[in-house]
């Protein structure tokens, strides 16, 4: 499934196995320097290039969040059909990330888990490669999607009040019959 087909799709049209991929974000240092700044992390790992060549990696390397914050701003998540991201879990850093690697998002639907009328839960195997197709960062996606191929907006809304008058709260109804509490 394409990618726009998994995050431009309401609830109900999604399907278990639904995968995708996203296009590639480069790393840059000023990707580093300014998560540092924003999060307060200036483990000399990703800040400091001396530091960095003596340690295990040889080099500065991306925050780990970093790479879980940009997987979140690759997924090109609609508003009109997604409601919220719940969580991660099982968020496992693999390799490295280094100044200059590519990464991209590839994803597949689990589960789908229907929570009430409007809207239902995704959970997405989330996995984040380089360049070389290596897996860098692995996760499970939880994400409240609305419900419904047209995000979620109610099938019966355009019909004409006559054809609402039997449905319970009907705004249509509600004005001539009180509301009992």
């Amino acid at each position: 499934m394409e990618l726009n087909r998994v995050f431009g799709s309401g609830f109900d049209d999604l399907v278990v196995g639904a995968e995708f991929s996203t296009y590639g974000r480069t790393i840059t240092e000023s990707d580093l320097t300014a998560f540092s700044g924003l999060t307060g992390d200036h483990h000399p790992l990703h800040t400091d290039a001396e530091w960095a060549s003596r340690s295990l990696f040889g080099e500065r390397i991306a925050h780990g969040m970093l790479l879980l914050s940009y997987s979140v701003g690759l997924a090109p998540i609609d508003p009109e059909r997604v409601a919220a991201l719940r969580g991660f879990e099982k968020v496992v850093f693999k390799r490295p990330v280094r100044i200059g690697d590519t990464i991209t998002l590839n994803g597949r639907v689990e589960e789908l888990k229907p929570l009430d009328p409007d809207t239902g839960l995704v959970r997405i195997l989330w996995k984040v490669k380089n360049q070389d197709g290596a897996l860098v960062l692995r996760a499970l996606a939880e994400i409240v999607w609305r419900r419904g191929a047209d995000g979620g907006e109610d099938p019966q809304a355009d019909e004409a009040p006559e054809a609402n008058a039997d449905r319970p709260g009907d705004p249509e109804q509600s004005r001539t019959e009180p509301v009992s509490q």
